[in-house]
């Protein structure tokens, strides 16, 4: 199943609690938990392109599965850590203790992520 595509958020869980746990300011997390982000996806084979835009805030891990790569996390701290495809339609990444599950569901993306008893959990459309 190919992940590539523009996906816009509908909804989240727990993004406070896990925010804090993440170790963000009380400050950003008031701001950002009303913005929506825009998740961009771009799958070459087992190479990937992840760009999520959330207000002026852009992310971006490129990687490819089975590889160490280095990914930028929530709090901006950078890690190395190897991406697997599991099943075909769902991303695995541990990083430093944090689970991001990106699962495809049809026209849904739904991320996971996990960490200190903790899960946010994002769902977004594509677009």
């Amino acid at each position: 199943m190919a992940f590539t595509g523009k996906y816009e958020m509908e909804s989240q869980e727990n993004f406070e609690q896990f925010m804090k746990i993440a170790g963000l300011p009380d400050d950003l997390i008031e701001r950002g938990k009303d913005l929506k982000s825009i998740t961009e996806i771009q799958q070459n084979g087992n190479t990937f392109k992840i760009v999520v835009t959330t207000g002026a805030h852009v992310i971006t891990n490129n990687f490819t599965i089975g590889e160490e790569a280095e990914f930028e996390m929530i709090n901006l701290e950078k890690v190395r850590a190897v991406a697997n495809l599991e099943g075909g339609n769902k991303l695995v990444v541990v990083l430093k203790g944090v689970t991001t599950i990106s699962e495809l569901s049809g026209d849904k993306l739904i991320d996971t992520v996990s960490a200190g008893g903790v899960t946010y959990k994002r769902i977004s459309k594509r677009v």
